[in-house]
């Protein structure tokens, strides 16, 4: 029988930096809120621990997009798939995602830093898409995507785009410093002319320290269903995202 699934990519690179392995300890919480979340909702919990190639050749948040043929690879019936980020926490009371999608490319608008995204958006279009512009009122985040078998084939043309650009995308992404993926796809979405649904903003609520919302009482959690930590300014070692992370889980779980 087909289910739901929640993919989750929580890969230990080993090395220093960035890629420290003390960056996943907040995912423990992220992996734990989701699993109940499927098991309250009938989904299935897959958490891609491996990577598929080397990270130098492919960064963890290109290779996702390898979801559908990591999944039949590991003979796994799938109906949607909700590719979530693991620096997300989940509401317990958060209603069946999978429920709101209409079967279409599913994500939430990213209500997050205007500068980043417009700068990230205008030198994507004049280097990559030959001036082509999309409508940032559309731009989504990237931590959170629902998907089906019909965009099976969109996930195979980003994963060629990669490789047909790596050498300019891994340039832009050091001297740029304005995403990865994100906007790329982003710009796919347009060019493919994939039917988009955007969710609210409580579905995937980005940049909560920008929004004054990060404060000791938490009061997203009473406003929203999924958390986003990103954006978190002296965030040293990543210990901030912990803190909020293990706080927010507490909170919703252990109380």
């Amino acid at each position: 029988m087909k289910k739901n699934i929640v993919f989750i990519v929580d890969i230990d690179l080993s090395g220093e930096g960035r890629w420290a392995s003390s960056r996943r300890t907040p995912y423990e919480y992220s992996i734990k809120s989701w699993k109940h979340w499927c098991n309250k909702n009938n989904c299935e919990l897959f958490i891609l621990t491996e990577l598929l190639m080397p990270h130098e050749e492919m960064g963890i948040c290109w290779q996702r997009y390898y979801l559908f043929d990591i999944l039949e690879a590991n003979e796994i019936e799938y109906d949607q798939v909700l590719m979530v980020d693991a620096d997300t926490i989940v509401h317990p009371d958060c209603p069946n995602l999978f429920e709101m999608s209409d079967r279409k490319f599913t994500t939430v608008h990213n209500d997050g830093s205007y500068d980043w995204v417009l700068r990230s958006i205008e030198n994507y279009s004049k280097f990559f898409f030959e001036g082509f512009m999309m409508p940032y009122y559309e731009y989504f985040d990237c931590g959170f995507m629902i998907v089906n078998k019909n965009h099976k084939k969109f996930f195979e043309n980003i994963v060629n785009f990669y490789h047909e650009n790596k050498n300019n995308l891994q340039h832009a992404e050091k001297q740029w410093h304005v995403g990865t993926d994100q906007t790329p796809v982003n710009f796919l979405i347009h060019k493919h002319n994939i039917e988009l649904k955007l969710l609210p903003y409580e579905f995937n609520m980005i940049d909560l320290h920008r929004k004054e919302l990060l404060t000791p009482e938490l009061p997203f959690t009473k406003i929203g269903y999924v958390y986003q930590y990103n954006g978190i300014p002296n965030n040293k070692n990543d210990e901030l995202t912990l803190y909020w992370m293990k706080r927010t889980y507490e909170e919703l779980y252990e109380n």
